[in-house]
């Protein structure tokens, strides 16, 4: 059962002044900071967080709103929210409770630690470079069991992801499992007082973060601040400066230290290794005896996850003959939760190797970020090992349902089955998969989105594949965390009230239609643009409601433009009239305003008004009060060529005068902008009124110094479809044109020119990577499949074998490398991935 918290007792705990007119005592079980997420609003505290990019006091009327009546805030808000005087908070609220505190961030840790002393189990931090969230998840997998665990959902391991999973904390937990991160001095000493591990586990060190630190030494003496009060240490011996870091560390001389080693005196040694393709055999002595575990895996990065958690079961007493059994089980760990195209027109969200509460929501969370569907559907099977009793559960999970607006679900398991009447929306039940897959009416899924969340043990992998959409074996990953740090570090640099207008024109670079633009919505930018009235209708029929600039309006589509309320761009008055003529024909009253957006060319020369036809122009626009502009605008021809900069300058300065006299003449305000993704960055003085960001989103910067601070966002890969062996002097491909002057082991890969994979990347001009290594083309490319040459590589695992992954361009291989070999700009690469190419969205 959840521990609760009244006001009362939160604003003692946080040292925080109560404002509220209730008499009747008020309980908090729910800690809400993103005001998207709301699950049970009655029982929530909203806690207001200010940040570089956003402050949490903006969403408190819609909170307030929204059934939230308990905030945590660091100031009274001005203009029609709150407001100061004897009422702080003013009549608008007066069923409302606050407590006001100097920093909310610093009171929703002091909460969280409150909460983390109220419980003597053994809790375990685990931080470092890498693999922080693979241990955290075998773990559980390993002691579940047994014990019942709680841990950090995800990877929610920050200054406040670490006290939102901490809070998470129940009486009847018998382990709690968290992972802490830090990227500056000083971070970690708040999070080891809200953690407080009892047992320590550092993984490894690497470049993470490295610019926040001194050095490696200065990062690792800080990741060691988590520890001081730890009982017991594990890591690895055979790092270095970590072991050197600890042995020197005064504050951890009291901690009992338990070392692994692949060749040092070590508590655990590793004495013999026999790697196979995807399994592993260890032999291992412990205390004098030695053992033999079994991993199902054969990479280095597992291998060493995986004795980590080795190491702490041992410390924890449990047999290795246990232990051994247990590790053969382990299975990998989906850190993302990916959306892909399913069949009858649906989509579906696979988070099908992990079922427990607290993902749950995060599931639900990402789930309802996808308009484009208005049924939603969850397929979910019981929840194992949750140490609750199951009328409990499954009645806190059917309010959770209700409350995110699921239209249907399908239980998969015995536990859930018998909970059936607890759910009151569209359902239906079954005992196992096999029966779900054997009975259920696939073809009654149609135009809805599907989440898919189960336990291992249920093989749902096997109702992804029906679900599924067929398609070839090339896909383009897009990462929306990736874009979405993108999308956060360019609002960094912007003036506080300044806007944002998202390019989503040519398939959002080709990255995607709704499925991006659900995500720029869920993220609050103000404005999206596309190239064409039929992609603004698209964004609307999949539930995107911001307001859409449609750059290239025809004169057949003005129709659907006005039905679905989207905003052209009027570049000269053929335009404008064609405009007018549709409002004569597509609206009997106009009882509102068609909004517009003036473009103005200031030296680029392409689309817009020339400033010599301001007067005209202005003359049109007082004569058609049905119509408001709502930008002027122009676009910057070089914004990235410091040599280009006084041009920049002067193109700036004509908009500025053009659109203050249209503004004068007219008599209102309208925004303003010029700014490119460039342009933010470069000339952070002249972002007027909003910007446009558009490649920068997509994660190519315009110089290396930007391209370091920014996230790759789009994997294109494929797989091997073959392997040949040609021998010297013969040829390959169209043409003839691949020569092997001598034997050559060849790869055949299912991409080609139809996908996107030019032919000018024919005859090694093109690389792609294999293993890691860049290995050319060989030949002509075909329309569906190309030839690289494999002599001589091999993988981690032996040899290269059909199947085997190829990378097109993603984090290893920049984009930007295929552009230049191609002789062009990311853009058209991006752009020229053909539709059929299948998009795989994921969220970690």
């Amino acid at each position: 059962m959840e521990l609760s918290y009244s006001l009362q007792e939160i604003a003692s705990i946080t040292g925080g002044t109560l404002i509220t007119g209730k008499r009747e005592p008020v309980y908090i079980k729910e800690l809400l900071i993103d005001s998207r997420r709301i699950s049970f609003p009655g029982s929530t505290l909203f806690i207001a967080i200010v940040t570089e990019r956003n402050d949490g006091h903006k969403y408190i009327r819609e909170l307030y709103e929204r059934g939230v009546k308990n905030f945590l805030v660091s100031q009274p808000a001005q203009n029609g929210s709150f407001h100061s005087g004897p009422d702080l908070f003013g009549e608008e609220f007066r069923d409302a409770g606050f407590i006001l505190v100097e920093n909310t961030l610093d009171a929703l840790q002091n909460l969280s630690a409150h909460h983390r002393s109220r419980f003597s189990i053994p809790v375990i931090g685990i931080t470092g470079s890498n693999g922080k969230t693979i241990v955290k998840e075998w773990l559980f997998q390993l002691m579940n069991h047994d014990k019942k665990i709680t841990r950090s959902p995800k990877s929610y391991n920050s200054q406040i992801g670490v006290p939102l999973s901490v809070w998470k904390m129940v009486p009847g937990n018998e382990l709690a499992l968290f992972e802490a991160g830090i990227s500056q001095p000083g971070e970690m000493e708040k999070l080891e007082r809200i953690i407080h591990p009892t047992i320590g586990i550092f993984t490894n060190i690497g470049h993470a973060h490295d610019e926040g630190f001194r050095d490696t030494a200065q990062k690792i003496r800080e990741k060691l601040t988590l520890y001081r009060n730890c009982e017991s240490l594990v890591y690895c011996r055979d790092h270095d400066m970590i072991h050197r870091e600890v042995m020197g560390a005064e504050s951890l001389s009291q901690v009992k230290k338990f070392t692994w080693s692949r060749g040092q005196e070590a508590d655990l040694r590793i004495v013999h290794r026999s790697p196979g393709s995807s399994f592993t055999t260890i032999k291992v002595v412990y205390k004098g005896k030695e053992h033999s575990i079994g991993i199902p895996f054969s990479d280095e990065a597992s291998l060493e996850n995986a004795l980590h958690c080795l190491a702490v079961m041992l410390l924890l007493g449990y047999d290795p003959d246990v232990i051994s059994a247990r590790m053969k089980m382990l299975v990998p760990i989906a850190l993302r939760l990916e959306l892909k195209d399913a069949i009858n027109h649906c989509f579906l969200i696979n988070d099908s190797y992990n079922s427990d509460i607290n993902s749950l929501g995060i599931a639900l969370d990402f789930l309802n970020q996808q308009t484009q569907h208005r049924k939603k559907t969850i397929i979910l099977s019981d929840i194992l090992q949750s140490g609750r009793e199951p009328g409990d559960l499954y009645q806190e999970i059917a309010g959770i349902l209700h409350d995110k607006g699921i239209h249907r679900i399908i239980g998969i398991g015995n536990e859930i089955s018998s909970q059936a009447d607890r759910f009151a929306l569209e359902k239906s039940f079954y005992p196992t998969t096999d029966g779900f897959l054997e009975h259920f009416p696939f073809s009654s899924f149609r135009d809805e989105a599907i989440l898919l969340k189960g336990a291992r043990i249920f093989e749902f992998e096997r109702i992804s594949r029906v679900l599924q959409q067929k398609s070839h074996e090339t896909i383009l990953e897009i990462n929306l965390d990736a874009m979405v740090h993108n999308l956060n570090y360019y609002r960094s640099k912007l003036a506080p009230g300044t806007k944002t207008m998202i390019m989503v024109k040519a398939f959002s670079y080709g990255s995607g239609s709704f499925e991006i633009a659900n995500l720029l919505q869920f993220h609050r930018v103000d404005y999206l643009a596309v190239a064409y009235t039929d992609e603004g209708v698209e964004l609307r029929k999949a539930g995107i409601i911001l307001p859409v600039m449609v750059m290239n309006p025809e004169e057949q589509s003005f129709d659907l433009l006005l039905k679905f309320n989207l905003e052209p761009e009027i570049y000269n008055f053929r335009v404008l009239d064609m405009l007018g003529n549709a409002i004569t024909v597509n609206l009997d009253t106009q009882e509102s305003p068609v909004f517009i957006h003036l473009k103005i060319d200031t030296g680029m020369h392409r689309l817009g008004f020339d400033p010599t036809e301001l007067d005209t122009l202005i003359d049109r626009l007082k004569k058609s009060p049905g119509l408001l502009v709502r930008s002027v605008f122009s676009h910057l021809a070089a914004s990235e060529d410091p040599a280009e900069d006084d041009f920049t300058h002067s193109q700036i300065k004509i908009l500025k005068e053009v659109a203050a006299k249209i503004q004068n003449e007219l008599g209102y305000s309208c925004l303003v902008h010029i700014q490119n993704s460039a342009g933010i960055t470069r000339f952070p003085k002249v972002q007027m009124e909003m910007v446009r960001l558009g490649i920068g989103l997509y994660g190519v910067g315009f110089d290396e110094n930007e391209q370091r601070q920014l996230r790759n966002v789009s994997t294109l890969r494929t797989v091997i479809s073959q392997i040949k062996f040609v021998k010297a002097g013969e040829t390959i491909g169209y043409n003839r044109r691949g020569v092997a002057e001598n034997d050559r082991v060849i790869a055949i890969l299912p991409i080609g020119y139809a996908d996107g994979f030019s032919r000018r990347l024919g005859n090694g001009k093109g690389k792609v990577m294999i293993s890691g290594q860049l290995v050319p083309t060989i030949g002509n490319i075909s329309m569906d499949t190309c030839m690289v040459d494999i002599t001589g590589i091999s993988s981690t695992g032996g040899e290269i074998k059909e199947g085997n992954e190829v990378i097109i361009f993603g984090d290893k291989l920049p984009i930007s490398q295929l552009a230049l070999a191609l002789d062009t700009i990311p853009y058209e690469v991006l752009t020229g991935i053909s539709r059929r190419v299948k998009r795989i969205y994921f969220h970690e």
